[in-house]
Order: structure tokens, then sequence, then C-alpha cells
């Protein structure tokens, strides 16, 4: 069970986190899938892989249910919780090619139970609809339809490849750059005319508690981020970090606590989403 845990726990953490869009969450499915294998007969697991995926799935299936309501209650936009950088913890590796962009996992909360775990076997792993099917205790019709059905509610097609919606190194490093200089009009030009900016206080810091819209707004936002957390934290150091394998954005106080990280949706080389993430339960893992 030992050698089972060091081969797939990274394949399970990254299925568990892209169906919850939790961290932690995920860790503890992991955790609870193999204490429950640990008491299987030998025979379940001749073909451990599927057969973990598969435990994975239903348990991530029940907990997404339960955690809708809780969602619905949270106050404010509720983000998915990111990742530090996808070569390390936790769970020692996630490989990239294996996670969606961090845009496409906010766009997952539009799905039922059934249509996430569809599209993440999918698109995120590259199991096929017969894999699939089995996992899923479903036709491999039905599965099609899933999948069909989610990408029409992610305004996707299903039939073409995933687009790439995550800004490069450098683009990003020009971006904070902007910021720390207060150049408004870098700014502008670095944003779709209709960027919708997504915060996240949880009501537990002060941040904005509905999406902000327009270029302008949004730029005038980001600039009020970066004076407030001066006059409340201190000096304020601002740097490019990669989060979910992504290029994003980390503004930590003096003392190295970080209290805000941004990614971003990139479309045609502009800005079209900007994640705005304070609440410090979910930064704890970029600390």
């Amino acid at each position: 069970m030992q050698e089972l845990y060091e081969q797939y726990k990274g394949l399970l953490f990254n299925l568990a986190y892209q169906l919850t869009g939790s961290v932690s969450d995920a860790e503890d499915v992991v955790q609870d899938v193999f204490l429950k294998a640990y008491q299987l007969p030998p025979e379940k697991l001749t073909e451990p892989g599927p057969y973990l995926c598969k435990m994975v799935t239903n348990r991530c299936r029940d907990l997404y249910k339960s955690a809708r309501k809780k969602r619905e209650e949270y106050f404010g936009e509720w983000l998915p919780e990111p990742l530090v950088a996808a070569d390390s913890d936790p769970a020692d590796s996630v490989a990239r090619d294996d996670l969606l962009s961090y845009a496409m996992l906010v766009l997952l909360e539009r799905l039922s139970a059934s249509e996430r775990a569809v599209f993440v076997l999918r698109e995120a792993l590259g199991f096929e609809y017969g894999e699939i099917a089995r996992l899923m205790d479903k036709s491999e019709v039905n599965c099609r339809k899933l999948f069909s059905r989610a990408s029409a509610k992610m305004g996707l097609d299903a039939e073409a490849p995933l687009p790439a919606q995550t800004a490069g190194e450098e683009w990003v490093d020009g971006f904070v750059t902007a910021l720390k200089q207060g150049n408004m009009n870098r700014l502008l030009s670095m944003l779709d005319p209709d960027v919708v900016l997504l915060p996240d206080g949880g009501g537990k810091v002060q941040a904005a508690v509905n999406p902000i819209h327009t270029a302008e707004r949004v730029a005038k936002f980001l600039m009020g981020i970066i004076r407030k957390a001066a006059t409340i934290e201190g000096e304020v150091v601002i740097h490019m970090e990669r989060i979910n394998g992504e290029p994003g954005m980390i503004l930590r106080s003096e003392d190295g606590v970080v209290h805000t990280a941004a990614l971003f949706r990139v479309e045609g080389g502009l800005i079209r989403g900007l994640y705005i993430l304070r609440n410090p339960d979910k930064l704890k893992s970029l600390a």
C-alpha cells in the first residue's frame, strides 16, 4: 500500500483538487481513500489506478454536493483555493499537463458534480470516454452528453481544444512593474475594456464583495489595493510567482506574510478575467 501511495498520490491529489477546488479537502480525500483502500481485499486492486480514481471521484462528488450549500452562503464571491507552484508540495508533484488553468477552475463552479467530474477526467487527465464511463458507473453516451453540457455551461466548444488562458512570465512581470510604478496608462493598455475582476475576501479581511467591471474601474481598484496595503501593512512587496503552475502575482507584507494573490485569464493579449484572493484561509499554501 505504501508503494501504491507513492505512485498514485500525486495523480489522486490532482484529481481531488480539481473536483473540489480546495487544497485541504483534496488532501483529506486522498488520505481517506488510501485508508479505505488499505482495508480492501487484494483482488479489488488488481488495477489500482482506475479503482483509486473511482474512489476519489465518488468521494469528491459527495463532498461537492454538500459544499455547494456552503458556497451559496459564502460572503461575497467564492474562488478556488490556489496552489503553490506545480512542482512543489502538497502531494510532492502535480503535473502541469494534468492541471487545468485557474480560470478553468473558476468556470467549473458552474457545473454539477457529475458534469465537473466528467470534464476534469476528460480534459485534465485525458481519460477516454470508456474509462470515464466505468469510473462514473454511467454509459459512455451519458458521459459524452455530460461533457457536452459542461462545455456549453462554461462557454466552450466541446469539439475544440481548450483555449490558452494564462499569461506568460514576462507579461506578468510587466503588469507587476506597472502596478509598482503606478502607471495607470500601462495598466489600462493591458486590460480588456470588458474585463471582470472577481474578489474573494470571505468576509475575513477588507475586500470588495461584488465583481468589478470595465478596465478603468478595475485599474483604479488595483491601484487602491496597493495604496491601502501600504497604509495597513507598511511596505508591500509585489512580485510574480507561479501559482497553480502558471504566472500569478503575490503581495506580501514587510514580514513576508502573503495577504493577496492574483491570477489572470488572458485572451488576445489582454486580461479578460482577474481573480483576487484575500481570504487568509485560502492563502495558506502560498505562505
